[in-house]
């Protein structure tokens, strides 16, 4: 048997490879602490989980869905849009719920890249903005968010006959892995370089309702013209709890979305009805529970970066997002760095190369790792720190 060329040269998932190191770990009865991958511990709000058994108590709910969701739940996400950003859609055309957002991700370049186009991607970044570009037969270029630029891709960097090609611009902000964020003015200026070289924009927004210190992350919607260029994928994971019912939407263009229907009804049956009703809850019910899920998640933030900065790793305290993006010790490289935490005091973070090259000198941490796992985790990066200091 032969595999497809597009499968021979696919990288392994980043968080695949990690999922197999901890397991070999465990295995040998070792105890291993994660700061790896961004799925909150915290269970999905109590009101949800009711309005979710109660709807698949409904024989209605155990049939097929329809590819387009219910309209209710179209109906849920474009009321919630103009309540938190004061945006109007189309709950018709211009919504469209996804099996979690990362769904859509992938299957939006099916949408825009034929074989030999270019997508602008970040560098570093969520690993599948490059990979389904490659599963398309497309070419990632890729645009490296740096410290000096606050992680914002430099757009008049990219060169003229990569443009020339390019279909597609992906950005994301808050951003992951390294929590950057993004002012109203940067999503201004991406709808007018999507308007000059004739570009689709993808902005993968999952993190809009996790932040810190009285701030409120913005939309791309909110731009002028982002509907007429692009495509916004909020997430119901990350702000009520949701990663394991696989619930999420994408809004905006109404062409563009219906070309990911139409390629979602060839590939899937859509989301069942019993989670999209949980969904309808999550955005239509009590929303106290995004303030209590960021207070936790804020004081674990707090606590990270002051056992990082103690031990002399560069942190700055992200507004917004999951995690924590820090600089490794000099002399390290951010895979030997993590795999020295791992093998010296079980603890796992991310190596900021698998996120792309521009992430070497970071690891990333993620935020989902419960109270009492956080802090000892955290004791033993610091005597890790300890032991390897100069005699």
């Amino acid at each position: 048997m032969k595999l497809s060329r597009r499968i021979e040269n696919l990288p392994p998932y980043l968080f695949v490879e990690i999922s197999r190191k901890i397991a070999e770990k465990k295995a040998k009865g070792e105890d291993v602490i994660s700061f790896g991958i961004g799925d909150p511990d915290i269970p999905t709000p109590r009101h949800i989980i009711d309005r979710l058994v109660e709807a698949a108590r409904d024989p209605a709910n155990h049939r097929y869905p329809e590819t387009e969701g219910l309209p209710g739940l179209r109906q849920a996400i474009a009321r919630w849009y103009q309540k938190r950003f004061g945006v109007s859609l189309d709950a018709g055309s211009e919504v469209l719920p996804l099996i979690g957002s990362k769904e859509g991700i992938a299957h939006i370049a099916l949408c825009l890249i034929d074989p030999g186009d270019t997508a602008l991607v970040p560098d570093p970044a969520y690993p599948v903005y490059s990979v389904s570009t490659m599963l398309a037969g497309g070419e990632p270029y890729y645009m490296p968010l740096t410290a000096e630029n606050g992680f914002l891709p430099d757009l008049e960097a990219v060169p003229e006959p990569v443009l020339k090609k390019a279909k597609l611009l992906w950005v994301s902000y808050p951003n992951n892995p390294t929590g950057a964020v993004a002012d109203p003015g940067f999503f201004q200026r991406i709808v007018e370089f999507a308007r000059r070289y004739d570009l689709a924009v993808c902005h993968d927004g999952p993190y809009s309702e996790v932040a810190y210190d009285g701030y409120q992350p913005v939309s791309f919607m909110q731009a002028d013209g982002a509907r007429e260029v692009g495509v916004e994928f909020p997430s119901l994971s990350k702000s009520y709890n949701m990663t394991g019912w696989r619930i999420g939407m994408a809004v905006g263009n109404a062409r563009m979305l219906n070309a990911l229907k139409r390629v979602k009804s060839n590939l899937d049956s859509g989301v069942p009805q019993a989670i999209q009703y949980a969904a309808i809850e999550a955005l239509s019910g009590p929303q106290d529970c995004i303030k209590e899920h960021n207070t936790i998640y804020q004081k674990r933030r707090d606590l990270v970066v002051k056992t990082l900065n103690d031990i002399g790793l560069e942190v700055t305290p992200p507004r917004a997002g999951l995690y924590i993006w820090a600089g490794v010790p000099e002399g390290y490289s951010s895979a030997g760095f993590a795999a020295e935490l791992l093998e010296e005091v079980g603890v796992v973070v991310t190596p900021g190369v698998g996120y792309g090259k521009s992430g070497e000198g970071y690891v990333r941490l993620s935020l989902t790792t419960p109270d009492a796992e956080l802090a000892e985790g955290l004791s033993r990066i610091a005597r890790w720190h300890t032991t390897h200091q100069p005699k």
